[in-house]
């Protein structure tokens, strides 16, 4: 089964009035489980699992399940999962697929760029027109940037489709490792 249909819309509702993704926009998918396991039990289950091709590095209340390097394209992601006591014997796991973090920096790097450049150009059209001077190379700048944007949105929406199937696999491990399945 496809990972996206069996989580479903996993956007919690943080703050009153804030409105759920479906993460078939988001380029980064997130959910939540609420088990009847305590906290410990469940980091513990993560520490003592050893399957191909997974790695599983725990930090604190975090686990971080990925593919060994042999299995790693550029696309592949990973699962973060957050784990949290509800009380004694109830716990939540938050999870966060991811690519790479350091593709990730990458991407938001890139985008930061592409706006800081749209910032630039607006400003430099908004004086040129205050001066009362030609300003049509700085709009077609700043529509060129527009268009990088989209690229930009395409080709992470492309790596996510890419990464798919290592998607369903992290989801199904972590599923067989809670007993979920």
């Amino acid at each position: 089964m496809d990972v996206s249909k069996e989580i479903g819309i996993f956007y919690e509702q943080t703050k009153p009035g804030m409105k759920a993704l479906p993460n078939d926009i988001v380029l980064r998918p997130r959910f939540q489980l609420e088990l009847s396991q305590p906290k410990e039990s469940v980091l513990e289950s993560f520490e003592n699992k050893k399957k191909e091709p997974f790695l599983i590095n725990r930090i604190d209340d975090h686990v971080f399940i990925k593919f060994q390097q042999k299995d790693v394209h550029f696309w592949s992601p990973q699962l973060h999962l957050e784990i949290n006591e509800i009380d004694t014997e109830k716990s939540k796991v938050y999870g966060l697929f991811g690519p790479n973090p350091t593709l990730w920096t990458f991407f938001m790097f890139l985008h930061f760029g592409v706006g800081t450049f749209f910032i630039i150009f607006g400003i430099w059209a908004y004086s040129s027109a205050s001066l009362d001077k030609s300003y049509g190379l700085q709009l077609g700048a700043m529509i060129f940037m527009v268009l990088i944007w989209f690229v930009l949105y395409a080709f992470g929406r492309a790596g996510r489709r890419k990464g798919k199937p290592q998607m369903n696999q992290l989801f199904h491990f972590m599923r067989e490792v809670l007993h979920l399945s």
